[in-house]
Order: C-alpha cells, then sequence, then structure tokens
C-alpha cells in the first residue's frame, strides 16, 4: 500500500465519521459544524485527485457561503430544546444502518481492489488547475462569461430595484 492510499483511506474513514456525527447530534449547530468539516475533507480528496479548482470551489462555495445561510437559518429559528427530536431506535432504523454497513463495505472492496490497479491520466496534474480552467474560460468561452456576467448585474440591480420599491412603500404607508 503506498502512502497516498493510506491517506485517501483515513481521510475516507474521516469523511464517514463526520457524515455520522452529523445526522446523529441533537444540537442543530453541531451538526452544521460536522458538515463543515466534511466539506473540508472533502476539498482535501479533490486534491488527491489533481483538481485543485473544485477544491477550491469546494471551500468557497459549500463550507464558506452555504453554511453561513445553514447557520443563519438555524440561529434564526432558535430551535428550543422541545422542539428537538430525540433519536431512538426502531426497525426503519435498524435497516438504515445495516445498508449503511453495507455500502461502507462494498466501498472498501472497491478502493482496495481497483485504485492500485487503476492510474490516472498522465495530463490530470495539468487539467484540474485553476491556470487551465481560466485558460479555457477565458479563450474559448469568453462571450457566455460575459453574457452571464452582465444577466447576474442585471438580476442583482433588478432585486435592489424591487427591494427599494418595496420599502419605500411600507414607509409610505405608515
Amino acid at each position: 500500500m503506498t502512502l497516498e492510499l493510506i491517506a485517501f483511506l483515513v481521510l475516507a474513514a474521516a469523511s464517514i465519521v463526520s457524515a455520522i456525527l452529523m445526522i446523529t447530534r441533537r444540537n442543530p449547530v453541531s451538526s452544521a459544524l460536522y458538515l463543515v468539516l466534511n466539506f473540508f475533507i472533502i476539498a482535501v480528496l479533490y486534491l488527491f485527485l489533481k483538481a485543485q479548482f473544485i477544491a477550491i470551489i469546494q471551500i468557497t462555495v459549500y463550507a464558506g457561503a452555504i453554511m453561513v445561510l445553514f447557520l443563519f437559518v438555524i440561529m434564526l429559528l432558535n430551535l428550543g430544546e422541545d422542539k428537538l427530536q430525540r433519536w431512538t431506535f426502531n426497525s426503519g432504523k435498524s435497516i438504515a444502518v445495516l445498508v449503511g454497513i453495507a455500502l461502507i463495505v462494498e466501498v472498501l472492496y472497491f478502493v482496495l481492489n481497483f485504485t492500485s490497479k487503476s492510474a490516472m491520466s498522465a495530463n490530470a496534474g495539468s487539467i484540474g488547475t485553476v491556470e487551465a480552467i481560466g485558460k479555457v474560460l477565458y479563450q474559448g468561452y469568453l462571450f457566455p462569461f460575459e453574457m452571464t456576467s452582465l444577466l447576474l448585474l442585471a438580476a442583482i440591480v433588478g432585486a435592489i430595484f424591487l427591494a427599494k420599491r418595496k420599502t419605500s412603500e411600507e414607509s409610505a404607508g405608515d
């Protein structure tokens, strides 16, 4: 076994453990923090696949923006102890646990038997870099990229206009 395979297996196990901890926590804030940990572990796994751009986007978009939104909603809801559902053991959950264990065994079987036999493409290190994606985006798809940015700019201006009009109508009604 190579050092890269051992690191992958450790990260995969940490990802599974953080996912299990995320769904079994009673406190939604700690559950969201375990989700952030899982996002970071997955970003490191993307780095093992030589996909630096996807790893950066994983951290920026998911661990950054979406988790801030999740935590904001959780804190806005202000769930009390009476609204949190208790985790009880029943037959449906036991079947889910057995299916989960079977899935983990299948994944480990696949990783141990087939990862050493398959090799990455020779140019995989240059495809997933930010430089390679930027060259493709700005050389081959410059016009669609600019049109998308103009469309997003128009949507932002429209949203600001509608929000400003709504607040001015509310203040005029008072």
